[in-house]
């Protein structure tokens, strides 16, 4: 049996990336987490950190952290299913992980009744719709929003619809760069807007209708939706931008679709934890049927 306290303390430590943090956390000191620390290694007979600043989980660490995580994930489902609400809290925490576009558009608007009427915290964190899942494998995350079809084991995935992206610029930019049209030249020489370095969407569509390379054109990173779809209105860049974020900008002229064979569908995917307390299920449902009011059907 694993010791709860020994537990305790690596959790602390793993999370917070120091036996300082942790200390704080566990009010104890950080000698004496290190022991509990140590212990807990000799019983497993594994090394499970790597001392450092931060501290790192070893392999071993991983996959005993992604335990506790979903343990705790579980205790906490239980408790609320059983009591209703937290002992010390009249609202009921839930971890969804996210993608910064969903974020940025239809994704508080769909869940927006039953987070007031089940009185839920959010708490979103925000990765690529490519690695949301990793979130919720490992126990940090309730649920997410993800592109992966196949659902993890003990999860359940629900479609909710495609996300629709058009490669847009400025008529200011266009008078720059693309004067003469958009062509594989112009391409090389015209700076783009992408999201951050996880984001590939840009440079897999311009390496399958032009065969550039990713080092063979200039681009901004702004990670941020919003900041985003400000550079390109300021003409700094082109770019991908989600539909839900163009409002009448194409009509108004303020934009122009610069590459139409460029649009990109994204299918995404609610994907949760099987055992799901009555407030999450009817998160569930109701971004379920939400969601068709903003994107794309499947």
């Amino acid at each position: 049996m694993l010791d709860s306290k020994q537990c305790q303390a690596f959790l602390a430590v793993a999370e917070t990336g120091s036996f300082e943090h942790a200390s704080l956390q566990l009010h104890l000191t950080a000698s004496a987490v290190s022991l509990r620390v140590q212990a807990l290694e000799r019983q497993l007979g594994q090394m499970l950190l790597i001392r450092g600043r931060p501290c790192q989980t070893t392999p071993a660490g991983e996959q005993l952290l992604q335990y506790l995580q979903r343990q705790r994930f579980m205790e906490q489902n239980f408790l609320q299913n059983l009591q209703g609400k937290q002992a010390n809290s009249e609202f009921i925490k839930v971890v969804i992980a996210s993608n910064a576009d969903s974020l940025a558009t239809w994704l508080l608007p769909s869940l927006q009744h039953t987070v007031i009427q089940q009185q839920i915290a959010l708490e979103i964190r925000i990765d690529d719709q490519s690695l949301t899942h990793a979130l919720l494998e490992a126990g940090q995350a309730h649920a997410c929003i993800s592109v992966e079809a196949q659902p993890l084991r003990g999860c359940a995935a629900k479609a909710l619809g495609y996300m629709r992206y058009k490669m847009v610029a400025t008529p200011t930019f266009i008078a720059r760069w693309f004067k003469h049209g958009v062509s594989r030249q112009s391409l090389m020489q015209a700076p783009a807007v992408i999201f951050n370095q996880k984001d590939h969407m840009h440079q897999n569509v311009l390496l399958k209708l032009h065969g550039l390379t990713a080092n063979s054109y200039p681009y901004h990173f702004i990670p941020s939706s919003e900041a985003f779809v400000h550079a390109i209105h300021r003409s700094l860049g082109y770019g991908l931008v989600p539909d839900l974020q163009l409002g009448a900008a194409l009509e108004l002229g303020e934009l122009v679709e610069i590459l139409p064979e460029a649009q990109t569908d994204i299918l995404l995917y609610w994907h949760h934890w099987q055992q799901q307390s009555t407030p999450l299920q009817q998160l569930t449902q109701q971004i379920c049927q939400n969601s068709q009011r903003f994107l794309h059907p499947v």
